[in-house]
Formats: structure tokens, C-alpha cells, sequence
């Protein structure tokens, strides 16, 4: 999508197009009202900046639509889109790296009472699982603060991947 057809678009089409990066209401409505922007840096910056004030209800709400690492997509629309791309790594994973991170998912769940989230897009599965593992030993407060983290990068991440200028 170019800047400017974004810049241009009616409020709901804009907060829509933001909450595909993270469904999280406020945030999305907060970045498309600050439109026009006059780069897509300028978006990303804005965007960076309100997630920097996310919650644990914010993370919640947004793994609320987030799918599992390693489980196959099928819902259709942007967002299952951008996590199809994202996880492209797990398609190649052996059988035996994909056990695995699902029972690390199943232990990080039962932890922490949320889906395990990272950044997938340019990692491979075998560090995927490797973060899962280390993150399984945080605290809840450390591996929250992680979470969102991770959160923010996939929507800066989903902004980029979405805007031109």
C-alpha cells in the first residue's frame, strides 16, 4: 500500500490496515488518527512510540489472534498472511525441531497462560526453539517485558512490509 493511499484512506480502513501489524484497538486508532504522515518512518516512529506504552491487557489482546510457532495457518486475510510469510522457517523444520517447539509451546502456555510470540520472520526454527527454552526460565514480569518486545518488533516489522513510500 503507498503512504499516500493510506494517508488518504477513511478512519476505519486506516485503524484496520494498522491493527493487521498488532490487534490491539487504541494503538491502531491512535496511529492512523496522527495521519498524514509524511514518510513511512515518520509512521513506524509513531507506531514505535505508542507500543512502547503497551500492557499486559494490550499483549493479551493481540495473542488473543496470533497463531502458535510451528502451527499451520489456515485462516485467510492480511493477518494470516503476514504470519504465513513470517513463519516461513517452520515449513523446512524437521519433524523433530517441529515436536519439539510444540512442546515448548504446550510448556511455555501452561507457564505463562499465553501463547509463546516472537519475532519469526528471519530466524530459523532451531532458534526459534532455542528462545522458547530460554524463555521458559523468566520470570513472569521479565518474560512479559519480552513478549511485548517481541510484539513491537512484528509490528514494526508488518508496518514496513506494508507501507511504501
Amino acid at each position: 500500500m503507498q503512504l499516500t493511499e493510506f494517508n488518504s484512506a477513511d478512519d476505519a480502513t486506516a485503524a484496520e490496515t494498522v491493527a493487521v501489524w498488532a490487534r490491539i484497538p487504541a494503538w491502531a486508532e491512535a496511529v492512523a488518527a496522527a495521519r498524514p504522515y509524511a514518510t513511512v518512518d515518520a509512521v513506524a516512529e509513531r507506531a514505535d512510540t505508542l507500543a512502547r506504552a503497551w500492557s499486559r491487557s494490550d499483549l493479551d489482546a493481540a495473542l488473543a489472534h496470533h497463531p502458535r510457532i510451528g502451527a499451520r495457518v489456515v485462516d485467510a486475510g492480511a493477518e494470516a498472511d503476514a504470519s504465513r510469510r513470517e513463519q516461513a522457517a517452520m515449513s523446512t523444520a524437521s519433524d523433530d525441531i517441529t515436536a519439539a517447539i510444540a512442546h515448548a509451546n504446550a510448556d511455555y502456555e501452561e507457564r505463562f497462560g499465553r501463547v509463546f510470540l516472537i519475532r519469526a520472520a528471519g530466524r530459523s526454527a532451531e532458534e526459534m526453539l532455542g528462545e522458547a527454552r530460554r524463555r521458559l526460565t523468566n520470570d513472569d514480569e521479565t518474560e512479559a517485558a519480552e513478549a511485548l518486545g517481541q510484539l513491537r518488533e512484528i509490528a514494526l516489522l508488518r508496518l514496513r512490509t506494508t507501507l511504501e513510500d
